[in-house]
């Protein structure tokens, strides 16, 4: 291990051999540090906190620390992150807030600086949050989402894979997953081509989730009928069935389309 003689790191806590920890930084007893993370200066990194492999933590984040909830009263909750993440200065996570809760993060994600994921949040892989962009609590992110800077998303929303919100964009209700999402508040401009051709999706589910966008959200039907004439009209692709099936889960209810 690479510890810097100013870093306080408890002897309870568990570090791969080769991990790094910077200057000043502070690692509390009930963290465990997976092999070939770093952990920069200034870093606290508290609770009970796991980080997997790979990870970088930049300047100033503050991983850990308790739920900003006032149901929370010192219950035994975690924060878990997974491989290959990279988190930028000043950045803040929390962990869940009831008994044996947990904040979950994939692999792969970049959190850019002073962006917040918030207590009980579900975050997938190959996620992009830019700078100050914030989570309230219990949101989740499916795989691929990139939220832009200053956006913030409301609590127990749920935001589908492969997604692009605008930055200062506020969102209320569930983001549609493929979708390209502006506005205050948020509102569906389209199918993310940029995003799906970069997952590598084929050309086929990429048309035909562009026709069943445009009777979803821009034909002024309701949710409802614009769901039953997707499944006339449209082929049934895993691609449409999963943004059909998105749809029809929504609990917080459906941004809809823009002008």
């Amino acid at each position: 291990m690479k510890i810097h003689p100013t870093a306080i790191v408890d002897k309870k806590a568990k570090l791969a051999d080769d991990v790094e920890v910077g200057p000043y930084a502070i690692i509390g007893p009930n963290v465990e540090i997976g092999k070939g993370s770093i952990i920069g200066p200034r870093v606290t990194v508290e609770g009970y906190t796991i980080i997997g492999e790979g990870d970088r933590i930049f300047t100033g984040a503050v991983i850990g620390s308790a739920p900003q909830d006032l149901k929370y009263k010192g219950q035994k909750s975690f924060l878990k992150i997974g491989k290959n993440n990279i988190i930028r200065e000043y950045v803040t996570m929390n962990p869940g807030t009831g008994e044996g809760t947990a904040t979950c993060i994939g692999d792969g994600n970049l959190f850019m600086a002073y962006s917040h994921v918030a207590h009980d949040c579900r975050i997938g892989n190959n996620c992009v949050i830019a700078n100050i962009g914030t989570l309230a609590g219990h949101v989740t992110l499916e795989d691929r989402v990139v939220l832009g800077g200053l956006a913030a998303i409301h609590q127990f929303t749920r935001v589908g894979k492969m997604s692009i919100i605008g930055g200062c964009s506020k969102v209320v209700q569930d983001i549609p997953p493929f979708s390209t999402c502006d506005g205050n508040p948020a509102r569906v401009y389209g199918l993310n081509l940029i995003g799906v051709r970069r997952a590598g999706m084929p050309q086929k589910a990429q048309r035909e989730l562009k026709k069943a966008f445009k009777i979803l959200f821009h034909s002024r039907l309701a949710l409802k009928n614009g769901i039953a004439k997707v499944k006339k009209e449209i082929a049934s692709i895993k691609e449409v069935e999963y943004l059909l099936n998105f749809l029809k889960d929504s609990e917080r209810g459906i941004c809809r389309g823009g002008k």
